[in-house]
């Protein structure tokens, strides 16, 4: 009796040992739960797809791939031109789209569930390079999704999980998913000094990853290169082979044939004044991360190749140059500065466990803070983003503070395909311009920045006269006659006395017109 009592009762017996399990277990258990909850939100928003957005260019893209794959065009204008929205994935869903009974909206639902997916088991296989513990991919998902700021910052290749909502069907996501392999991927090749194929298809993977979404791709190459920054057990026999991979990579970006890649380190004029709101309210939309740019600094003391602590430096660095040179769409790598920070906090706080009964009381108290402080931060985080329920949840529903944090999503151009068939070019400008080639057809000009389209400038400004109020109806005609216009979306009651045929009326006052 008295034995069993003093190995209990013994530091590092087994009641010591199941004592410390019990929190531990009771952690795990939450963070699945939670992490659990947050995906169910996701995937009955991917039944849902709610239209924000580009959602709009990326239904087109599928539509160009879907009807001509080797020859695609312009995805919003008719024009032989390359473009950087078709990348492998968006080759891959056109081809899809091909099979009988599905429609291109129901192809990006299966390109979200499987972008989903991706970046799940990527972000679970990547911090199992980082920590052991076992409730820590399900906390990193839910610091991923929900350690942003106060106000919920929606662009495409920020996984808050209000953005997530909205841009889970683009490509970035799922090469944010497939940046999280790849880093996962390139730990394990360099800790166990893989062979030469394993090189070449981390290189083939990284030139993939690239090419599906450029920005994201800077994000993956990032935090490639801090992961092998920070590799300590690398010989020499691995160097060549990381640059043998280097060199399959490039070659892959070089022969793609849809669009010349090198080309696009061109096109920053036109996209510098899109990107400079990033830099704006870093409070608002980053004010949480702090709490994990706190946790890189004992990790950073403790080890100072620690490949978090080099991911948030090289992202840092990046995104400052692009501030300081006025080079605002390098603010498009900000991932690579939020998500080591955010994996961080995780990692700290999920020691707690680990430590107690084995380390000091104040090694303890240490970890215990820090997660306090993450679950502190996931809440406000998750009341930040709480708008997102209502992509899955009747607005009536919602309490009222909540309905003030949703977004309410387009309602889309189904009204017109009655009439407008794939192919015909409609002039629109505005949303309409953005949301009308996901049903086949053309605009004049193309409702986002175009690189390759050499005339986007002339296109813009025919479109601007046809629209104005005093346009004679003889320059209208012109402008109909150049582009092959066959109908006219407008919105603004501009166009009711121009000499235009009235043909279906849908929201919002819109109206669809035919050309004579």
């Amino acid at each position: 009796m008295s034995v069993r009592s003093s190995s209990s009762a013994a530091p590092g017996g087994t009641g010591a040992r199941r004592a410390a399990e019990r929190p531990a277990a009771l952690g795990r258990t939450v963070a699945a739960a939670g992490a659990g909850l947050v995906l169910a939100l996701l995937v009955l928003v991917v039944v849902r797809l709610p239209w924000a957005g580009d959602l709009g260019m990326h239904a087109a893209t599928v539509q160009r791939l879907r009807h001509r794959p080797l020859d695609p065009g312009n995805p919003l204008v008719d024009a032989d031109t390359p473009s950087p929205y078709y990348s492998p994935w968006m080759l891959l869903l056109g081809l899809v789209a091909r099979l009988p009974g599905l429609s291109v909206f129901v192809v990006l639902r299966l390109a979200a569930a499987a972008a989903l997916v991706l970046l799940v088991t990527g972000v679970w296989r990547y911090v199992r390079t980082l920590g052991a513990h076992r409730a820590a991919p399900a906390l990193a998902l839910l610091s991923l999704l929900l350690l942003w700021g106060t106000t919920p910052f929606l662009w495409s290749g920020f996984p808050g999980l209000h953005s997530l909502a909205l841009t889970v069907s683009y490509p970035s996501t799922f090469t944010l998913g497939l940046a999280f392999h790849l880093w996962a991927w390139l730990t394990g090749a360099l800790r166990r000094e893989a062979g030469w194929s394993e090189w070449l298809g981390l290189g083939a993977l990284w030139g993939a990853i690239l090419l599906c979404h450029q920005f994201s791709g800077v994000v993956a190459t990032v935090g490639a290169v801090a992961t092998v920054f920070a590799a300590r057990r690398a010989r020499r026999v691995v160097w060549p082979r990381l640059g043998a991979g280097v060199l399959v990579g490039a070659v892959v970006l070089w022969v793609w044939p849809y669009y010349d890649f090198f080309a696009l380190f061109g096109a920053g004029g036109g996209l510098e004044g899109v990107h400079r709101v990033l830099y704006g309210h870093p409070v608002a939309r980053f004010g949480l991360v702090p709490l994990g740019v706190a946790a890189l600094v004992p990790r950073g003391w403790r080890d100072r190749r620690d490949p978090l602590v080099s991911f948030f430096v090289l992202g840092v660095v990046v995104v400052g140059a692009g501030w300081l040179s006025g080079h605002y769409s390098w603010g498009r790598a900000l991932p690579a500065v939020v998500i080591p920070a955010q994996l961080a906090v995780v990692l700290e706080a999920v020691e707690v466990a680990g430590a107690a009964g084995v380390a000091g009381a104040g090694r303890r108290w240490s970890r215990a803070g820090w997660a306090v402080l993450l679950a502190g931060g996931l809440l406000v985080g998750g009341w930040a983003q709480a708008g997102a329920l209502g992509y899955v949840v009747p607005r009536g529903v919602l309490p009222a503070v909540v309905e003030d944090r949703y977004r309410p999503p387009w309602t889309g151009y189904h009204w017109i395909t009655p009439w407008v068939r794939y192919g015909d070019v409609v002039m629109a400008q505005g949303r309409p311009a953005r949301q009308v080639p996901a049903y086949g057809a053309y605009t004049v000009a193309p409702g986002y920045p175009d690189f390759f389209l050499a005339d986007e400038g002339r296109r813009g400004a025919a479109t601007r006269a046809y629209f104005g109020e005093r346009t004679p109806a003889s320059v209208r005609r012109g402008i109909e006659r150049e582009y092959g216009v066959r109908w006219v979306v407008d919105g603004g009651g501009v166009l009711g006395d121009a000499g235009l045929r009235e043909v279906a009326r849908g929201p919002e006052g819109q109206v669809l017109y035919a050309v004579p």
